[in-house]
């Protein structure tokens, strides 16, 4: 259960005043810190659902400045989660924390060590490099160290958890002279560690290079990530790591009801709100000089399907059309999704069951229809790799070979 925590009331008029969801909209023009509050509390409220109904993880996020999701800090949702499902088989996924822009990264080292304390060893700890708008321009990170600064960090934060003795670091942009973190996590050497990305640049084959897991949040679906996939696992390939496909996960936006009309009229207008509104974002604000690297910039340049789409032109049967939304009946969005895993290969499917301006009747209403009618059919799909990039203590164990040649007769 992946949520973004957006701002779920605009104003009707928000696209004729702002131009982007980053930066730009002013608090006290269309926010209300009363009905921020009501969020919060709907957004927990419906992630603790999602335990209940059987996800196998919970994933909360970080951005700042924007109305698109604002969870400041992630790890105080995830405090309130990891409490909250004490005793169920549920991870706490963090996708997490931005290191470039936090000083010393120990803060995010000992805040992940309590998460994964308090949860019992549940933690999965998400390192996203950061959004240009989040890095540069709302906590004031050069562009051009944002990466640098962002491997480093994660260096010394894995060092962190698990060094035996106590140790100086001096880095480039980190010095500290002695660090001993207390506590440290439960999981050893460390937590799963994910590292989410929007396309294949440097960070892809950085994950690959380290064996982390990579997160695909594409935002335009399962229908149109071929080739960022494909070129993915021939990454994999050529760097000599295993097809195990729990290496690689995958954002979806998913609306079930009971039947095909019924979830396409549900879901309508929180696609369009979602898209129109919260996902549309000035270029000038994701494309600041210095914040891709080389190969991050040639794949914008020559390979970027969303420079040529105007997401406020299109309507609902639109993004259903193209795949960004997957509606329908449960039957209709298991087959959709099963096409989309096994076309992929993807391990973890992050789904977005609340996206928009979507209220919480209806975002549980679409858990309860997901958990119960789709889930089961999708979960024992990879049954016969091991999910290392899972906590230990909530890993099933690989199907044998010969149960597998069966279940696939």
């Amino acid at each position: 259960m992946f949520h973004l925590m957006p701002y779920r009331d605009l104003p009707g008029d928000f696209t004729q005043r702002y131009n982007s969801s980053h930066i730009d909209p002013i608090w006290f023009d269309v926010a209300d810190a009363d009905k921020v509050g009501q969020y919060y509390n709907a957004t927990l409220d419906e992630m603790l659902h999602a335990a209940t109904a059987g996800l196998h993880g919970l994933c909360t996020n970080q951005h700042h400045q924007n109305v698109y999701g604002f969870m400041a800090n992630p790890s105080i949702m995830g405090g309130i989660l990891a409490k909250q499902t004490n005793g169920q088989n549920v991870a706490i996924i963090q996708l997490g924390s931005t290191l470039p822009s936090t000083t010393p990264p120990t803060r995010i080292a000992e805040e992940y060590a309590m998460l994964d304390c308090i949860s019992g060893g549940r933690l999965i700890a998400g390192f996203p490099t950061g959004l240009p708008s989040d890095a540069t321009i709302s906590n004031a990170v050069v562009p051009v160290e944002q990466r640098e600064r962002y491997r480093e960090a994660l260096a010394l934060v894995t060092k962190a958890w698990t060094a035996k003795e106590i140790f100086a670091w001096n880095g480039r942009h980190y010095q500290l002279g002695m660090v001993n973190l207390w506590p440290r996590p439960i999981q050893q050497p460390h937590p799963p560690i994910w590292i989410p990305g929007a396309g294949l640049s440097g960070t892809a084959e950085y994950v690959v290079d380290h064996d982390y897991c990579f997160c695909h949040l594409s935002y335009h679906g399962a229908k149109n990530a071929t080739a960022v996939s494909d070129r993915y696992w021939e990454l994999v390939a050529k760097k000599g790591r295993d097809d195990n496909p729990y290496r690689y996960s995958f954002l979806q936006l998913i609306g079930v009801g009971e039947s095909d009309a019924e979830a396409e009229d549900l879901y309508g207008r929180h696609a369009e709100y979602f898209f129109h509104n919260l996902l549309h974002t000035a270029s000038h604000y994701q494309a600041i000089p210095g914040c891709l690297d080389y190969n991050g910039m040639v794949q914008a340049l020559h390979h970027n399907p969303r420079a040529g789409i105007n997401l406020r032109e299109l309507k609902a049967k639109d993004f259903y059309d193209r795949g960004f939304v997957i509606v329908g009946s449960p039957k209709t969005v298991r087959e959709q999704l099963m096409d989309g895993i096994k076309r992929l290969r993807i391990g973890h499917l992050l789904s977005l069951l609340h996206f928009g301006s979507m209220p919480t009747e209806l975002c549980k209403h679409n858990i309860d229809l997901f958990g119960r009618e789709v889930l089961p059919h999708l979960a024992p799909l990879w049954d016969r790799y091991e999910d290392r990039w899972w906590p230990e203590r909530l890993r099933r164990p690989a199907a044998s070979a010969a149960a597998a040649l069966a279940s696939a007769s």
